[in-house]
């Protein structure tokens, strides 16, 4: 579903700012893999995440999605194959719309986007059903306006919409860095149930070593810019993150220098 083929990005080249953000990159992931990416600051989580996106071009490499080339694509057209909720809850909705009006915005995407003549009984029951699965009370406030919402019943929606219309990937940006552990545990909850659900191909990235433990079926580790290790199926099942502290160690050289990422 996706692959990606010795991908380079360097940031301010030729300045003393240089940075080698992606150094050869090459991951593939299967239809229905949920992969989970940790590293430590700088390691390039982002950087491919948004290079996968089209946010920024890559100086070399080739990225297809279900066996499209979407290398030279810009981020608008590559908005047909995929799904992404952000690091930060007021990304992704529509603040000043209500609850109702951005899912059928959502279920709208890749047709004629239009409001009018307003929004049908049988979508708007299938709203509500949705937004019960969340757990969080949004079923009972299909008029309110998005940005009266907590951090959490945003992100919780913003997830809501990003897979309303099947994506064939899913791009997970630390979407639940900002909020608090019981809010994000719910958020994560339903991330699992809507991957599982509709078996879908997602890529999150997490701050939190343990989160990368316990939710998808692989995971990577980036370094400068590299994927240095990825651990899949009963072997990740495994998994400690003291474990993950001796890879990084052996395969490195250094010591893991992330604290938000081990005590998160």
């Amino acid at each position: 579903m996706l692959e990606v083929k010795e991908i380079y990005k360097t940031f301010n080249p030729g300045t003393v700012n240089e940075k080698h953000a992606l150094n050869g990159v090459n991951l593939t992931m299967e239809d229905g893999d949920f992969i989970t990416v940790i590293g430590g600051n700088g390691a390039g989580k982002s950087t491919l995440m948004n290079a996968i996106a089209g946010a920024w071009p890559i100086d070399e490499g080739t990225i297809l999605i279900d066996g499209a080339n979407v290398t030279h694509l810009p981020e608008h057209k590559r908005a047909a194959f995929i799904g992404r909720v952000f690091q930060d809850p007021m990304m992704g909705t529509a603040a000043t719309m209500g609850i109702e009006e951005n899912l059928a915005l959502a279920k709208r995407r890749g047709k004629l986007r239009t409001l009018m003549p307003g929004i049908k009984k049988a979508e708007r029951d299938e709203y509500r059903e949705l937004l019960k699965t969340l757990g969080l009370g949004l079923e009972d406030r299909l008029t309110s306006k998005v940005g009266l919402l907590s951090g959490g019943q945003r992100q919780a929606l913003t997830l809501l919409m990003a897979t309303l219309i099947k994506p064939k990937l899913l791009l997970l940006d630390e979407h639940t860095a900002a909020l608090d552990p019981k809010t994000a545990a719910k958020v994560l909850n339903a991330t699992d149930r809507i991957v599982s659900k509709d078996h879908l191909t997602t890529l999150m990235i997490t701050h939190n070593m343990r989160d990368a433990i316990a939710h998808g079926n692989r995971l990577i580790m980036m370094h400068d810019g590299r994927i240095i290790l990825d651990i899949r199926g009963d072997e990740k099942q495994k998994l400690t993150v003291e474990d993950l502290m001796h890879e990084f160690e052996k395969i490195s050289g250094e010591a893991f220098a992330s604290d938000k990422a081990l005590l998160g």
